[in-house]
């Protein structure tokens, strides 16, 4: 079984109870507003990395980045974007079983037409009354999983 750290919106913020979260997955997904290299860096120091440039990436090395990437584990396919509105067909063309997006920073979870579209919420800055929230993906052979979990954040006492 293969276990798939999933976050997004970041915007600079790489939380100690993110990392916690993160340890011993097989792959990390970041679905874009990343907001530093330096969080791309720590994070694949973790696992390998797959990430997507979000509205927010500006800079050389956000540039380096594409929109789209596609995470193959196993006889999954997952489709990775940072904002939903632009994902059009390309879960079809792609024969993804699992779509992942970020943006919004509301988490989602749901199946449609027999694809998983997961929104892990936001991973960074608390937004309105939104919650810090990640999700984890699971494979195990052509079957696929997902979870999202509420961080509880550490406060400054």
């Amino acid at each position: 079984m293969a276990r798939i750290g999933v976050l997004s919106d970041t915007h600079g913020l790489l939380r100690p109870e993110t990392k916690r979260f993160l340890a011993g997955s097989d792959a990390i997904i970041h679905a874009g507003d990343i907001g530093r290299a330096e969080i791309l860096e720590e994070l694949s120091s973790i696992a390998p990395l797959t990430a997507v440039r979000g509205n927010n990436d500006r800079g050389a090395w956000a540039e380096a980045l594409r929109e789209t990437e596609i995470l193959r584990i196993g006889a999954i396919a997952i489709l990775v974007l940072h904002d939903i509105a632009q994902l059009g067909t390309r879960a079809a063309a792609a024969g993804a079983r699992v779509v992942v997006t970020g943006h919004s920073h509301k988490p989602e979870l749901r199946a449609e037409d027999g694809v998983l579209h997961l929104n892990p919420g936001s991973a960074g800055p608390r937004r309105f009354k939104l919650p810090v929230s990640l999700a984890e993906i699971m494979v195990s052979g052509d079957s696929v999983t997902a979870r999202i979990v509420e961080l509880t954040i550490a406060t400054k006492r």
